[in-house]
C-alpha cells in the first residue's frame, strides 16, 4: 500500500493543472527546478504529470519560484482527492473496493471562495492597491525553509541589509541579507535590453534565475539559507559581462 506522499493525483485535475501553470510561469526546466529545490528532477516529473501527490513544501517552493502567494494552490492541494485506485487491500489481505471521497457542495464552495480571495490579495499586492489590512510583519520562513524562495514573497525583504554592492552607469548589483530569515540573495537593476541571469553563491551552493532586462524594476535571485553574509557572492549578467559583489577579501568587480 502506498503512503500518502506517494499517491497519485488526477492528471488533469485542477491542482495538477495549476501546478503545471506555476512551472510554466517560472520558465524553468525540470533540471533547474531540481537545482533550486530539495526535490529531484524525477520527483518534479511525477508531481507535474499527476503520478504522485507532492508534499506541501514542494508546492510552496514552486509557488515561491513563480513569484506568487501559495495560498490559492495550497487550497487546491488540500481539496485534491487523495488515493483513488479501484482496489485497496484490507486488513485481512483480500482487496476491497475504495470509494472516492467527494467534497460536499458547501465545502467545495468554501474552497473556491478561499482561492478567489487569495488571488485577489495577490493581485492587490502587485498593483499596490490596499488590501484592507496591513501585511504581516513577520517573515514566512527562516533558515533552510527559505532556501530557493523569493525574498519579497517570503517577507524577508522587510529587514534586508545591503552588505556589498557594485555599480556602473548601466547597472547596480547588490548582496542582500535578512537577519530575521537567515538568508541572502542577489538583487540587480539594469538597463539591459533582454533577459539576463542573476545568481547568489556560497561555496558550491548556487541558485540562479532569469530577470527581465527592461530596466523597469529591480530583480532578485532565489534565497540561500546562510548563517552570515560572509563568503556569499551576488552576481548578475549585464550586457555580456558578469558583475559580482560580496564580502570577500578581493574587491568586487566585473568579470
Amino acid at each position: 500500500m502506498k503512503t500518502g506522499a506517494a499517491r497519485a493525483a488526477e492528471p488533469d485535475g485542477p491542482f495538477v493543472t495549476e501546478l503545471r501553470g506555476l512551472k510554466e510561469r517560472t520558465g524553468l526546466s525540470l533540471a533547474a527546478l531540481a537545482a533550486r529545490t530539495p526535490y529531484s528532477k524525477s520527483a518534479w516529473h511525477r508531481y507535474l504529470n499527476g503520478a504522485q501527490r507532492p508534499p506541501r513544501s514542494a508546492v510552496e517552493a514552486l509557488a515561491s519560484l513563480a513569484g506568487v502567494d501559495p495560498a490559492s494552490v495550497l487550497a487546491l492541494w488540500e481539496a485534491a482527492e487523495r488515493p483513488h485506485g479501484p482496489d485497496e487491500p484490507s486488513h485481512d489481505g483480500p482487496p476491497r473496493s475504495v470509494r472516492r471521497r467527494r467534497l460536499p457542495l458547501p465545502a467545495l464552495a468554501l474552497v473556491v471562495a478561499v482561492a478567489a480571495v487569495a488571488l485577489t490579495l495577490v493581485a492587490a499586492h502587485r498593483s499596490g492597491a490596499p488590501t484592507g489590512r496591513p501585511a504581516a510583519a513577520s517573515p514566512r520562513c527562516r533558515g533552510i525553509s527559505c532556501q530557493g524562495r523569493l525574498p519579497d514573497v517570503s517577507a524577508c525583504d522587510r529587514d534586508a541589509q545591503t552588505k556589498s554592492a557594485v555599480r556602473d552607469t548601466a547597472y547596480a548589483v547588490r548582496l542582500e541579507y535578512s537577519p530575521s530569515c537567515g538568508a541572502a540573495w542577489a538583487e540587480v537593476q539594469a538597463r539591459a535590453t533582454d533577459a539576463r541571469v542573476i545568481s547568489v553563491r556560497s561555496g558550491r551552493d548556487v541558485l540562479s534565475a532569469a530577470y527581465p532586462g527592461d530596466g523597469t524594476a529591480g530583480s532578485s535571485s532565489p534565497m540561500l539559507a546562510v548563517t552570515s553574509p560572509e563568503g556569499v557572492e551576488a552576481c548578475a549578467e549585464v550586457d555580456g559581462t558578469v558583475a559580482c559583489t560580496g564580502l570577500d577579501a578581493e574587491p568586487a568587480g566585473v568579470r
